[in-house]
């Protein structure tokens, strides 16, 4: 009798496991992956890779979430809030070195999400001081401008890009950083601060350097394309448990923003992923500024005229290049923390690069989907409006020449 009870228990038990395995099917609900944004027109690759339906094709069950500074972000993915993020693709070197963050806190790279497409915004008080890319005019105009009143500039996170963008523009113009205010602004907020006078110029990813000229408020000087051509912008960064205990799940998640990034870049589709991002759960932001500057045509403001870009307006993936995440721009975003000023010694370079950067898993996924791989890595480089020559290999003796 103990017998055929035994094996009556061992039958319930297997039958259980069977009807447990069989509702964790196909049909079962997926998990969650919730990726944060900030309302910026470089949140794009996310979006349509929601609206286009490639994160369903590629399995993953994904959430998008607006955010409202880049700080909630960083907290946010830090924390397991979030498993991943639209980001700025120096904040995980920012944070791990203590410039934005806890030291040591780990943000990984997956892959970049674009290049190209931010710009610095004076207010009208240099309107006719310093016009369109007029470097040599900007020292004059600030001191005209100082004789008023102190001058205060505005970028969106300390040691993010645009901080940095901000702080290569003001040395290149022979403003000493020290003598105006640099603040921390999200980037909704910019055009209402400038409105109401809390700074007279920013550093701000788009539609919000479009918003400032359109309404008059200001113009754009300069797009940082024009600081530095092709530079890496906003990347996919992620939780570090994420991407080391869901692995499979963070592919999927790339290959889904992959393919969105080559949709973008066909230029035709432009208009109708400006119409997702001008929706409130988005951007929200006029349709006609986030349509004109994704197309690379900028109205400046000021009477400056329209600036169009031709090879080099935003761009989503390039024929690959643009995606693939490279610790040289790692290192040279770090060195520019020793060049003014953040960090006092320089950093381990090379070791936070490996540790932050997920260049094998980018090119194992872009293998996977046939994309060339750029393999320019670690290998010397110039921005535009730096004359200063930049290896990865050496970054000490950048910082010891560069211009502060």
């Amino acid at each position: 009798m103990k017998k055929i009870k035994t094996v009556v228990q061992t039958v319930v038990f297997a039958l259980v496991v069977l009807m447990l395995s069989s509702a964790a099917g196909p049909n079962a609900p997926k998990k969650v992956i919730k990726l944060g944004f900030i309302p910026l027109t470089d949140c794009a690759p996310l979006v349509v890779a929601k609206e286009m339906g490639f994160f369903q094709k590629y399995g993953v069950e994904v959430q998008l979430s607006k955010e409202a500074s880049w700080a909630n972000v960083r907290d946010k993915i830090l924390n397991g809030e979030l498993q991943g993020a639209h980001c700025l693709f120096s904040m995980p070197f920012s944070v791990y070195t203590g410039v934005g963050g806890k030291p040591g806190a780990e943000m990984k790279i997956a892959m970049v999400l674009n290049n190209n497409g931010q710009g610095i915004t004076l207010s009208k008080e240099f309107c006719g001081l310093a016009g369109f890319k007029e470097y040599k005019k900007v020292a004059p105009a600030v001191k005209a401008v100082q004789a008023k009143k102190e001058v205060t500039f505005a970028m969106t996170f300390p040691g993010g890009t645009h901080d940095i963008w901000l702080r290569n523009w003001l040395a290149a113009c022979g403003v000493n950083q020290k003598s105006v205010g640099i603040i921390t602004i999200p980037p909704p907020q910019m055009v209402s601060n400038m409105k109401v006078d809390n700074m007279e110029g920013f550093c701000v990813g788009e539609p919000w350097n479009g918003v400032a000229a359109t309404q008059n408020i200001g113009f754009t000087h300069v797009a940082s394309q024009d600081i530095w051509k092709h530079h890496p912008e906003k990347a996919l960064v992620v939780n570090k448990e994420f991407a080391e205990a869901s692995k499979e799940d963070l592919k999927n998640v790339m290959k889904a923003i992959l393919e969105a990034c080559k949709w973008l870049d066909n230029m035709s589709n432009r208009k109708k992923a400006a119409g997702w991002l001008t929706k409130p759960n988005y951007v929200n932001a006029p349709l006609a500024v986030i349509e004109a500057r994704l197309l690379g045509s900028n109205d400046l403001g000021c009477d400056l005229g329209v600036q169009k870009y031709k090879d080099d307006y935003m761009t989503f993936f390039n024929n690959g290049f643009v995606n693939a995440p490279r610790k040289s721009h790692g290192i040279w975003f770090m060195a520019q923390y020793v060049r003014f000023g953040y960090l006092k010694s320089d950093p381990e370079y090379k070791a936070i690069a490996e540790k932050l950067v997920l260049d094998d898993l980018y090119n194992e996924v872009a293998k996977s989907m046939n994309v060339t791989l750029p393999g320019d890595d670690m290998k010397p480089f110039k921005i535009t409006i730096d004359p200063t020559p930049f290896d990865p290999n050496n970054p000490e003796q950048y910082v010891s020449l560069a211009k502060k």
